[in-house]
């Protein structure tokens, strides 16, 4: 019985993990903004439909003027925080980014 609880509290930590090459995760547990810390994303939207990676998630955020970034795959959840110091990059299956905006 023990065995059976186990497996079943490691299986939804089991489907939340991942497969394949491109980037994952995020900085969000960097402090909070500064003042007049803003993110703008128009320049890095010249990523989009590039294969993600993690040269590409530095220059996007570098281009953005943000302070933190995160990733997000397919069916990936995000939390509804606003953070306007923080730039997301969301990619599909494939890992061809789909999306890039602050937030």
């Amino acid at each position: 019985m023990r065995n059976l609880a186990l497996s079943l509290f490691a299986l939804p930590l089991a489907a939340c993990m991942t497969t394949g090459n491109p980037p994952t995760g995020s900085l969000d547990a960097a402090p909070p903004p500064a003042a007049g810390a803003t993110c703008d994303a128009t320049e890095a939207q010249q990523f989009i439909g590039r294969q993600a990676s993690e040269a590409i998630g530095r220059s996007a955020l570098a281009m953005s003027g943000a302070r933190t970034m995160r990733w997000g795959g397919p069916d990936t959840a995000f939390t509804m925080d606003f953070r306007e110091d923080r730039l997301n990059i969301v990619y599909d299956a494939g890992g061809s980014i789909e999306r890039i905006y602050c937030g």
